[in-house]
C-alpha cells in the first residue's frame, strides 16, 4: 500500500482486506439512520404536496447528490500536496482517484449534476436504461438501448441511479459497461431503494461496492416500483412521458 496515502489507521486495516471478495459483502452506507438535514430534503422529494413542484424535486435531488458524494468522498484515496498561497505554503490532502460517473437517463441527471458539483473533475458517462411492459402488465424487461463512456480501467466507477426498485437496471448497466475496462473501484448512487433490490445488486456486484443511499423502504409493488417511495423520479423531474 502506498505510504504516502491519507487514511485514518482503521480504514486502513479495513481496506487491506477490502478486495478479497470472498471475505466480505457489499457495504451499504444508509444515510437515512442518521439524523441530518438530508432528512429535509427526502421528505420534500416524498411528499405529493411538494414534489409537484419540478424545479424544487430536481434541486433536492441534485442537493442529496452533493450530500452523498460528500460522504463518498471520506473513502477515496488522498494524498500530500504542498501549495502556494499568497502568505506561504501549505500541505494539503486531495484524492488521487480518477473518477468516472456513470449516470442512467432521464432520472439519473439532476443527480448526476449533484455528484458533479463536487467531483468538477471526473469523467462522465451516460447510459439510456428503461422499462419495457411488452403486454402493458405487471412483467417488464429492462433495455439498453444509448451508451456513451471512456475507458474505466484501474479507474473508481460512480454509477448513480436515484431510483434502486428491482436492481434490474443496474445489472443491465454493468453489462453494458464490461466491454469499457475493469474499473478498480465500483459505488453505486441512489436516492431510495427497495430491501430487495439492496440484496439483488449486492448479488450482481462485486463483494468489494459500496452503495451510497439515501433511504432504504420495505417493498416493491406488482410493478416493480418502490412502496411507499416517492412515484416516477423521472417523471416528476421532467415531466410525463409517453
Amino acid at each position: 500500500m502506498i505510504l504516502n496515502l491519507i487514511k485514518p489507521l482503521n480504514f486502513v486495516i479495513k481496506n487491506v482486506f477490502l478486495f478479497k471478495p470472498h471475505l466480505y459483502k457489499m457495504i451499504v452506507h444508509n444515510l437515512e439512520k442518521a439524523h441530518s438535514i438530508l432528512n429535509q430534503f427526502i421528505t420534500e422529494i416524498r411528499d405529493v404536496n411538494i414534489q409537484k413542484d419540478s424545479l424544487r424535486f430536481r434541486r433536492n435531488i441534485e442537493r442529496i447528490g452533493e450530500i452523498l458524494s460528500y460522504e463518498l468522498s471520506k473513502t477515496l484515496y488522498y494524498g500530500t500536496k504542498n501549495i502556494k498561497t499568497p502568505l506561504g505554503t501549505k500541505d494539503v490532502n486531495t484524492f488521487n482517484d480518477k473518477l468516472v460517473l456513470c449516470s442512467i437517463l432521464r432520472a439519473g441527471l439532476p443527480l448526476h449534476q449533484g455528484l458533479l458539483n463536487y467531483f468538477d473533475k471526473a469523467e462522465n458517462a451516460f447510459i439510456s436504461a428503461y422499462r419495457h411492459h411488452p403486454d402493458n402488465g405487471d412483467n417488464f424487461e429492462v433495455i439498453v438501448n444509448y451508451l456513451a463512456a471512456p475507458s474505466l480501467q484501474n479507474k473508481t466507477l460512480i454509477l448513480a441511479d436515484p431510483m434502486l426498485a428491482t436492481g434490474k437496471t443496474l445489472e443491465n448497466t454493468l453489462r453494458a459497461l464490461k466491454d469499457y475496462g475493469s474499473p478498480k473501484q465500483i459505488h453505486l448512487v441512489s436516492i431510495i431503494g427497495s430491501e430487495e433490490g439492496v440484496h439483488y445488486v449486492e448479488k450482481i456486484f462485486p463483494k468489494n461496492t459500496h452503495l451510497w443511499i439515501a433511504a432504504i423502504d420495505e417493498k416493491l409493488n406488482s410493478r416493480g416500483y418502490i412502496i411507499p417511495g416517492l412515484g416516477d423520479a423521472g417523471d416528476l423531474s421532467f415531466g410525463t412521458k409517453l
